[in-house]
């Protein structure tokens, strides 16, 4: 009788040591991602997601994913082909370039970096958008990328979120503007203390008890679905497990953990999703209690149900992709050290992005600035 080995554990052994030969690698890859992220921020960013957007907000959107898109697609590349990790793709089979809400389950630190490889495979990849704690917002570089690329960032307090939140949401209601919104429901990743504590709550309140995620905060799917229902297609049911240990990022950088991620996909039409807040409220946690039992099953059967043909990555446009990031902002990055000019412009875009990301501030096209005025 063969004997499974637990999947999606926390803890234990790592799926491949740690070599010297894997930090070298990794910390080659760190360096290229970080590197590239900041000129690609300063240069392509600013001026796509700031200075078009004084004309057009779609148009601006639309060069800020394309940028965007194409360094984002370096991570699937290094975890797909450079770590070996296998992607495994379940469920329903969805069509590309939908505006959807997305939901997940919260395992880890990178669960929203592996969102990437299904939206690569959809070609949604430079318009997805996260709902994330606003503390990421102050991380130097990454914060102003999170803010040029438009998260959402919230505060876990309702009575703070909401203002700012349904603001945001009103910006993307344009059906014509591409749309991945991921929203993380449980809203913290998952631990077993957390969990204790979430069980505990739920048995107070009379509600369903879960052991493999957390019980689901709804107010902010609520605002979600209320705010931008008439311009979504469908809501994406995602659930995340991993072989065999949960990864950290720098599992991710160095290559070792996870040997597979697997993706399991429900596509829900938002016809089927019901109106009233307390039965979406319900709803949500009715999908959650389906995580619950499906993450039960995969950690003794090693898979989800209903297994997914998605495409692979191509080899050669990822590296092809890679090569060009790294040309273009190598020769922009030569310039930088070489050019008074080019360290000035820097420098004002790194003043400028500074407080425009603290405050969550970005610029109104100046036609409808004009037309405010007029008034």
């Amino acid at each position: 009788m063969a004997v499974l080995k637990p999947v999606s554990s926390c803890f234990g052994a790592k799926y491949q040591a740690l070599a010297p030969w894997r930090i070298l690698r990794g910390l080659v890859c760190l360096l290229v991602l970080l590197s590239t992220a900041f000129i690609m921020l300063v240069f392509f960013g600013f001026i796509s997601a700031v200075i078009m957007r004084l004309f057009s907000v779609i148009y601006s959107r639309r060069a800020t994913s394309f940028f965007f898109g194409a360094w984002l697609a370096l991570w699937p590349f290094l975890f797909e082909k450079i770590n070996k990790t296998k992607v495994v793709f379940s469920g329903d089979i969805v069509p590309s370039r939908e505006r959807i809400l997305l939901i997940a389950n919260h395992r880890t630190e990178v669960d929203w970096m592996y969102l990437w490889d299904l939206a690569l495979r959809k070609g949604c990849l430079g318009y997805i958008k996260y709902i994330l704690k606003s503390s990421l917002m102050r991380l130097p570089v990454f914060g102003w990328a999170f803010h040029i690329l438009e998260f959402i960032p919230v505060e876990r307090k309702w009575e703070a979120d909401e203002s700012i939140m349904r603001y945001m949401l009103s910006t993307f209601k344009d059906p014509q503007d591409p749309l991945w919104l991921a929203l993380f429901p449980e809203g913290t990743d998952f631990t077993e203390q957390k969990c204790l504590r979430s069980k505990k709550y739920a048995a107070e309140h009379g509600l369903p008890v879960l052991k493999n995620v957390l019980l689901p905060k709804t107010k902010g799917f609520c605002a979600c679905l209320q705010e931008l229902r008439s311009s979504l297609a469908a809501v994406y049911d995602v659930t995340i497990g991993y072989k065999y240990r949960c990864p950290s990022f720098l599992d991710n950088v160095f290559g070792v953990d996870p040997s597979e991620v697997h993706i399991h996909i429900c596509r829900f039409p938002l016809d089927s999703i019901p109106v009233s807040e307390e039965e979406m409220s319900m709803w949500l946690i009715n999908r959650f209690q389906t995580k619950d039992q499906l993450l039960s099953n995969f950690q003794t059967q090693g898979q989800f149900p209903d297994q997914a043909a998605e495409r692979d990555l191509s080899a050669v446009k990822s590296i092809l992709n890679c090569m060009t990031i790294v040309t273009v902002t190598g020769t922009t990055m030569y310039y930088c050290f070489s050019s008074f000019w080019f360290k000035l412009y820097v420098s004002l875009v790194c003043a400028y992005l500074v407080p425009a990301t603290y405050f969550n501030t970005r610029p109104q096209p100046i036609l409808s600035f004009l037309k405010v005025i007029a008034r």
